[in-house]
């Protein structure tokens, strides 16, 4: 069920109402529970007995770890038994093939013929996303920075919400987990905020990336037979689509989540307009790398050990950051190339911070923003490639081949994308990109009226074919 379907629009407004017809917490998480198990039985039923499992131990660990919680050697097997379980799950549906497949060509390397069987495994979808969700959890209990969870139903609620359940925001236990434990009343001006996330959110899914999709798989399907220029502009396109599609997601997902009183962290910040490569990381897909920077980078020194171990430590989150990503040396090539270039400003000490106020447009900081993007732009041909040799002759004959203009294409997906950055930037200091504020010019409701209409009108009459959504794959 595609956030983008009419019939998640069916599902959220029945959820809705019925969710809110009882004041009941109990009732409501136990329907939220039910309205979830659905939504995700859309894609495939077998899956959530897989659900269960990770709630089941997830659940039972932090119990365990409160009943034995001055043995300090116990509830550390119990934490780690759980989150050893939780990989191995996840390894085993998103990994067993890559890793067989790998290591039987590391043996042929060196004269060994061994032939490791593959499986035609079907990979859950939202797997890695609840996955890391639970392991959150037990290291929490764990490090007790959160007490363990006593209702069942409301820790499945936690794990199986289903506006973020599928591709995300990854919620610390601590900021979503006592939202289903307090009582929740209905308020208006929450849910006309939702409303508007998710409007803005079909706008750049089905307006923005789902019109770039069709320029950017026709020139990556036979790329040895486009220009320089096109390829340049289908990079572009790819890069603006990916943002589009997973942020798009994202506003969707939180404004769904307003309308049950729920709160979701926010998980992009406008990064291609951020002036370094770390700024970039503080503003994409900020759930993950917070995950990453608490539950690996911190424990393993951050960067309070010198430069050394700060360097190691970049290495081995991006590494896993792009492993995470897929069972693909593409996306592990991706990971240590951004491991690269956040390797320099560790180096040369380049002091980086959030660049948000109308001074970041002076001279000076263009030309940093414009290298940062470039330098993104680069890292997603890397990431879109279905293979290390395919994303070599891209690279490559964007530089060698005779430039030409005669099979340029793609308007449409480039005017619609230039209009959804210039809202979100002129919007940045917002909520939300539809948060208009004391604004004088959307003062009247009928000129709000008119922007929603205008969205409306341009989802029927713009959108391109439905597209899945690029995360669910991860």
């Amino acid at each position: 069920m595609l956030f983008n379907s009419i019939d998640y629009f069916f599902f959220l407004t029945f959820v809705f109402f019925v969710y809110w017809a009882t004041r009941n917490l109990k009732v409501q998480n136990l329907f939220i529970v039910g309205a979830s198990y659905f939504f995700y039985a859309c894609w495939d039923w077998r899956f959530l007995s897989l659900i269960l499992v990770t709630t089941l131990c997830s659940w039972e660990s932090g119990l365990l770890m409160e009943r034995f919680g001055k043995n300090k050697r116990a509830c550390r097997m119990i934490m780690t038994c759980n989150v050893v379980l939780n990989l191995i799950i996840l390894g085993f549906f998103k990994y067993f093939n890559f890793f067989a497949d790998s290591f039987s060509a590391l043996l042929a390397s060196v004269g060994i013929n061994a032939d490791f069987p593959t499986l035609n495994i079907i990979l859950p979808v939202g797997i890695s996303f609840y996955t890391f969700q639970a392991i959150g959890y037990s290291i929490d209990v764990f490090c007790r920075r959160l007490n363990p969870c006593r209702d069942l139903v409301c820790f499945a609620s936690f794990i199986c919400f289903f506006p973020q359940l599928v591709a995300g925001p990854i919620e610390p236990a601590s900021h979503l987990l006592p939202q289903f434990q307090q009582p929740r009343r209905f308020r208006y001006e929450e849910a006309v905020k939702g409303s508007r996330m998710i409007l803005w959110g079909l706008f750049k899914k089905m307006i923005v990336a789902d019109n770039c999709a069709p320029t950017v798989d026709m020139v990556w399907n036979d790329y040895t037979h486009f220009s320089p220029v096109m390829l340049a502009v289908a990079s572009l396109l790819f890069t603006i689509q990916i943002y589009c599609d997973f942020s798009g997601y994202s506003d969707i997902a939180i404004g769904s989540a307003k309308l049950f009183g729920i709160d979701l962290i926010n998980n992009f910040k406008m990064p291609y307009f951020s002036t370094s490569i770390p700024e970039f990381w503080r503003r994409w897909h900020i759930s993950l790398m917070n995950w990453f920077r608490t539950y690996i980078y911190i424990p393993l020194g951050g960067s309070r050990r010198g430069k050394a171990i700060t360097i190691r430590n970049v290495f081995v989150v991006f590494l896993l950051s792009g492993l995470w990503h897929g069972a693909n040396y593409t996306f592990i090539v991706w990971g240590l190339y951004h491991a690269l270039l956040s390797m320099v400003y560790v180096l040369f000490d380049i002091k980086t911070k959030n660049t948000t106020d109308m001074s970041m447009f002076f001279m000076r900081h263009i030309p940093s923003i414009l290298l940062t993007f470039l330098l993104v732009n680069i890292g997603w041909i890397i990431f879109r490639a279905p293979d290390l040799q395919s994303a070599i002759g891209y690279l490559s004959n964007m530089l060698t081949q005779e430039l030409t203009f005669a099979d340029f294409s793609g308007i449409t997906a480039i005017l619609t994308s230039i209009i959804c950055l210039a809202v979100e930037w002129v919007q940045r200091n917002h909520e939300y990109t539809l948060d208009f504020g004391n604004s004088r010019l959307f003062a009247s409701p009928c000129v709000r009226a008119i922007v929603y209409y205008t969205i409306l009108i341009a989802l029927f009459e713009l959108s391109a074919r439905q597209e899945s959504f690029i995360y669910f794959q991860f």
